[in-house]
């Protein structure tokens, strides 16, 4: 008689290793509602990652459930080949959203779909496969964007068809500057870009990072560094490619996109965007200067981005998050959950660190009375935080030790204060 296999089982027998999967028993989500989720036992779990980061107002949302059944008894697929009334609507939403003059928007399917193109934008107009990029960093997983991926825990190849070069600054607590004080700090980023310039051959094509690194562990830079950045970059012609796939649509509360904290020389030159405007569904894009956007010379399409069923799920997700002002919630309930975790971390000697804005915090772990990163507690946390119903994420670019904190932008002051009283449990287990 052939035994059952679990779920688990049957992933691995199909499924590639490096496929990574949370907690020791994982875990299968069958359905969520507001900001929770239910596993296939029937376990109630507060999500505060939101399929990371993706689940941006809140599982389930009817008005967007209702938008992609309207829109699939219509018709599901086309293709960028004919004219799209939903691609176009939102096309125009984002557009005037981003702050980009003359702005064109072409849709992909992820963030790494729509950096990628970035990539292919930025070197075309500039004719070099030069990249500045960020230590600590991470674009997304195709060839292209993980040989700019400064993590080594998330770029298996060190073969790539671009020339990187990293640039000191994502990171502010640690390094050789994380001494100096924001303004000196700045001042040095910025000489170590004129330094990596003055060994470039050629012209540099963009220099293209995260406002907030979402992989490397919720981490930044003080504001203004990429408004120095740019007035160094304008003087050689090099493109500023923010990337927006984790910081945009108020997530970080003070601001509708990252790059606004850097905005004082002007917005990017290009912004890549994916994660929650789909509210789970496959969306992502990029908004461009029309200059930067039309300087392909060869033809193209996208046959999955832009689909009508995921259009008419971002309009309908952007027009919840405006109309019921998310991202003044991320604000105000972010910076009470900050202030809790802060206090928190006061009395917990594992926590090296808090940071983050609005609901996007990162709490960083390392052994006591050390800066040694600490990977295993940070997994037990986890599964602690698990165990007591909260789901939360993992991070770092020092051997993923921090919790990365990022539930839907609808949560109540209640639900934080829930979500603190788990983590604070989950932290004295360690």
């Amino acid at each position: 008689m052939t035994i059952p296999q679990t779920l688990h089982q049957r992933h691995r027998a199909v499924l590639p290793d490096w496929l990574a999967l949370y907690y020791d028993r994982p875990i299968e989500l069958t359905h969520g509602e507001g900001r929770h989720v239910w596993d296939a036992d029937g376990n109630r779990y507060l999500d505060f990652f939101g399929g990371i980061l993706t689940t941006m107002t809140a599982h389930a949302l009817p008005e967007v459930t209702k938008a992609v059944a309207d829109q699939a008894g219509r018709i599901i697929h086309s293709s960028t080949l004919y004219l799209n009334r939903p691609m176009v609507e939102l096309a125009e939403r984002v557009a005037a959203l981003s702050g980009i003059p003359d702005a064109r928007v072409f849709f992909t399917t992820s963030g790494t779909e729509a950096n990628d193109t970035a990539l292919l934008l930025a070197t075309t107009l500039r004719g070099s496969n030069q990249i500045l990029a960020m230590r600590n960093s991470y674009h997304g997983r195709s060839f292209s964007t993980v040989s700019i991926t400064g993590n080594r825990g998330w770029s298996p190849t060190s073969l790539s068809p671009l020339q990187t070069l990293y640039v000191h600054g994502g990171v502010r607590g640690r390094g050789p500057f994380a001494q100096l004080t924001d303004e000196r700090f700045i001042e040095a980023c910025v000489a170590d870009l004129e330094d990596v310039l003055g060994q470039a051959r050629g012209g540099v094509a963009a220099l293209i990072a995260e406002p907030i690194q979402g992989v490397g562990g919720f981490t930044s830079p003080p504001d203004g560094l990429y408004a120095a950045f740019r007035r160094v970059l304008d003087r050689h012609g090099i493109l500023w490619i923010s990337d927006e796939v984790q910081t945009g649509w108020g997530r970080t509360g003070e601001h509708f996109w990252g790059w606004q904290a850097h905005g004082q020389n002007g917005p990017p030159d290009v912004l890549t965007f994916a994660k929650g405007i789909g509210n789970g569904m496959s969306i992502g894009g990029v908004v461009a200067r029309a200059e930067v956007m039309n300087c392909l010379d060869a033809n193209s399409i996208s046959t999955f981005g832009g689909s009508p069923v995921t259009m008419a799920a971002g309009v309908a997700n952007l027009n919840y998050l405006l109309e019921h002002d998310l991202q003044g919630n991320a604000r105000r309930v972010g910076g009470l959950l900050l202030q809790r975790l802060q206090a928190i971390a006061a009395g917990t000697p594992c926590v090296r660190e808090v940071r983050g804005r609005g609901l996007m915090a990162g709490i960083e772990l390392t052994r006591p009375g050390t800066d040694q990163a600490w990977p295993e507690a940070a997994a037990a946390v986890l599964e602690a935080a698990r165990a007591d119903g909260l789901l939360l994420g993992k991070g770092g670019g020092h051997n993923t030790s921090v919790l990365r904190i990022a539930p839907p932008l609808s949560l109540t002051v209640a639900e934080a204060e829930e979500g603190a009283e788990i983590i604070e449990r989950a932290l004295r287990t360690v």
